[in-house]
């Protein structure tokens, strides 16, 4: 399996304009640049983007493990905060903060949170970030 997705950028530094489009056309020309990356401005940045699909990689990997466990019904509900530090001339990502609030009928604390660490490590966007990767959860029940 293949997906894409494409960015063009216009002007050069600050005063450039970026879009980025996606292979499904979730994402169709939408904006980014300096201000939506380093300020507040209108539009999204990579940053986002990767937060966006750690969030909804964890989650997914999360309900297949629950399900392959045997249970057969939740809810997860998960944000990912990306962490953009300085480094050098530059910048890293050097964290991914995942946090969780689950309701998951039947289970208990401990086997939850055994799920929940496998599901972490295993989803293949924790597999692409070489960064600290935290999960803090809370299980309704």
């Amino acid at each position: 399996m293949i997906r894409s997705a494409s960015a063009r950028y216009e002007g050069l530094g600050k005063d450039g304009k970026g879009h980025v489009s996606t292979q499904s056309g979730v994402l169709d020309n939408q904006q980014y640049g300096f201000s939506t990356r380093f300020e507040d401005g209108k539009g999204t940045n990579p940053e986002e983007l990767i937060a966006a699909a750690h969030a909804s990689c964890f989650t997914m990997a999360l309900s297949f493990a629950l399900a392959g466990a045997g249970y057969g019904d939740g809810t997860l509900e998960t944000t990912a905060k990306v962490t953009l530090d300085k480094d050098g001339d530059g910048f890293t990502v050097t964290k991914s903060a995942l946090t969780l609030t689950a309701s998951v009928p039947g289970i208990d604390k401990a086997k939850f949170e055994e799920i929940a660490a496998g599901a972490k490590a295993g989803c293949p966007i924790s597999k692409l970030l070489n960064a600290e990767i935290t999960l803090d959860h809370t299980l309704n029940t």
